[in-house]
């Protein structure tokens, strides 16, 4: 299991795996995230970390009453590929 952590002080949602650290980074404008940048080492790489980050993130934005903006590819796709996230854009009705 992987334990997420959100650092709002950095504006990030953080994981510490086999000592590298992974990252989805977001900017704050009004009451949107905008998700900029998410990274995972890629010794890493295809174990489901970005995935997870980018999962606990969209719930803390959801729990939060935040609408997302997905400036970083990965969220992007990950939102398409999860259609119970796109009610969290931030065009969406």
């Amino acid at each position: 299991m992987i334990e997420v952590i959100h650092r709002p002080e950095q504006h990030r949602f953080e994981a510490e795996v086999e000592g590298h650290l992974c990252l989805c980074e977001y900017r704050q404008a009004g009451n949107t995230w905008l998700f900029t940048h998410t990274e995972v080492p890629a010794a890493l790489s295809g174990r489901g970390i970005a995935a997870e980050l980018v999962r606990v993130a969209l719930a803390q934005a959801q729990a939060q009453g935040h609408k997302v903006r997905p400036l970083c590819s990965y969220v992007a796709t990950y939102m398409r590929r999860h259609p119970d996230t796109q009610h969290l854009l931030e065009n969406a009705t």
